[in-house]
């Protein structure tokens, strides 16, 4: 099991730097920032740029896969991001991971456009095969429902080849079955399949909160193994990451805790799971040692 960790871009560089660099140190499998003009959990939080981040990142770390959690259509044009991905990829000598996702509606928003579900699923089927293309062909033209580009150059490719692996975030079918077709890795948050929400000085309820998070989890691993097997034989298997602390008690919060609920994501098939950076209070908050220990 590959254990990763995700910042979140709340913190100028000269304080950030060094939490990426320790991370890198500890030997993480990866580290992810999120690619949002504003993150709705911490809408008053200071916020920077995820492309920066990750171009600084790249120049203080050695040898950590660097990713996107997630890129998303929502307020990134596919031209413009293919250039920022062939960039990061040769800044960090080919460590780039690609993060790709619908989206939510805030970042639209802020844009000035308003997006139903079905444009941001419609807009997302568009921007990955479009995206596959802009990183391995050169003078792409596109006319589509919602992107278009003429002649743009594919020059320089990418380090990694024949591009950088494409990590999906999918939770629902259609976003699964483009994982499954062109992903390299998937990578959920889980669902409650039971109802939201537990008081937070109700610890049955609480605890049951979680156990309904597992159950949608295990169900998406099984519907992504039907997808895997109706790709035929002679394809690899996609890495499948876990996003173990988005629901539920901060997996940090306890080295037992963290083990037992990692061991279950490796019991549903999953290759590699990613955890908050602990931060001083909610959300994420957990103990820097608890992930040392995890990683030593």
């Amino acid at each position: 099991m590959r254990i990763g960790v995700c910042f979140l871009p709340e913190s100028p560089w000269r304080e950030a730097a060094g939490l990426w660099q320790r991370a890198d140190e500890l030997g993480a499998a990866h580290a992810w920032t999120y690619d949002h003009l504003v993150w709705g959990g911490l809408p008053d939080s200071p916020w920077y740029s995820t492309m920066p981040t990750l171009a600084a990142a790249a120049l203080v770390t050695e040898r950590i896969g660097l990713g996107t959690f997630v890129a998303s259509p929502n307020f990134r044009h596919p031209a413009l991001l293919a250039k920022d991905v062939v960039t990061l990829d040769d800044m960090s000598d080919g460590r780039l991971l690609l993060g790709l996702g619908a989206g939510g509606d805030l970042d639209s928003q802020i844009l000035g456009a308003t997006h139903t579900r079905g444009q941001r699923t419609r807009r997302f089927a568009e921007l990955v095969p479009l995206l596959d293309r802009l990183l391995t062909e050169d003078h792409v033209d596109h006319d589509g429902e919602f992107f278009t580009t003429a002649g743009a150059r594919g020059r320089p490719g990418c380090v990694q080849q024949p591009r950088v692996p494409f990590v999906i975030a999918a939770n629902g079918p259609r976003s699964m079955a483009l994982a499954a077709v062109h992903g390299q890795g998937w990578v959920t948050t889980g669902r409650q399949s039971g109802p939201p929400g537990a008081p937070a000085d109700d610890p049955a309820a609480a605890a049951e909160r979680v156990t309904s998070w597992w159950r949608g989890v295990a169900e998406l691993a099984a519907q992504m193994d039907r997808l895997e097997a109706e790709r035929g034989p002679g394809q690899e298997r996609l890495r499948r990451y876990l996003a173990i602390d988005v629901h539920g008690p901060a997996v940090l919060t306890s080295h037992t805790y963290a083990e037992e609920q990692i061991a279950q994501a490796g019991e549903l098939g999953f290759t590699d799971v990613v955890v908050h950076w602990p931060r001083p209070e909610a959300p994420y908050r957990g103990s820097v040692a608890v992930l040392e220990k995890l990683l030593g």
